[in-house]
């Protein structure tokens, strides 16, 4: 059965310079009507869990949250999913230090800047919208108190201020930020929701 997995999968696939035909079939058989461009699963895994907070499956609301495997890579999507491809309704979620590739793939295709830039990235966003005592709370939680003061005894922390040492605990190993990008998200009061989230979010 077609679902948006296999459309994602489809257009991953022809981004990689394989045929665009399956992601066209698709894109008009589910159908597909926007597409949310990310650097990474993180970002996907803390967007899906925004938009479950609000009630909303944007999977059935015809949007697909795509994570591209890198900011370097906006374009190649943009100019498969937007005006000259499938005309999706595009927008996105950067980093500050990505914002260029974003802001040239949008204006190559001809479409206003609709994606939202965090000011460091992600979970620095997230952080500091929780709370370094709260991230912490939600560290010990999850399991990970022992990593955590493990890293955190390392030489190369002791400079470094707190928001800082967990926003570089939660990228030591693989898959801590894909796990975080959730479990932050769901402790977000939405009241606190970051700009970019939220903006994110209002737009799809």
């Amino acid at each position: 059965m077609a679902d948006m997995r296999s459309f994602r999968d489809a257009v991953m696939a022809w981004a990689a310079g394989g045929s665009g035909d399956l992601a066209h079939e698709l894109a008009t058989l589910l159908p597909v009507q926007g597409a949310v461009l990310l650097e990474g699963p993180s970002d996907a895994a803390a967007v899906e869990a925004l938009a479950e907070g609000y009630g909303r499956d944007l999977a059935a609301e015809a949007v697909c949250v795509l994570a591209m495997g890198g900011a370097m890579n906006v374009t190649r999507f943009v100019d498969r999913l937007g005006p000259d491809g499938l005309d999706l309704q595009l927008t996105g979620l950067c980093d500050e230090r990505e914002r260029g590739y974003y802001a040239r793939a949008w204006a190559r295709a001809g479409l206003p800047p609709h994606f939202f830039v965090c000011d460091a990235d992600l979970e620095d966003e997230l952080i500091r919208a929780l709370g370094v005592e709260r991230v912490a709370e939600l560290i010990q939680q999850e399991g990970d108190l022992r990593p955590l003061q493990i890293f955190l005894s390392q030489p190369a922390q002791r400079g470094r201020g707190p928001q800082q040492q967990l926003r570089r605990f939660l990228g030591t190993k693989k898959g801590r930020k894909i796990h975080y990008g959730r479990v932050l998200v769901d402790a977000l009061p939405h009241e606190r929701v970051p700009a970019p989230l939220a903006d994110l979010l209002d737009f799809v």
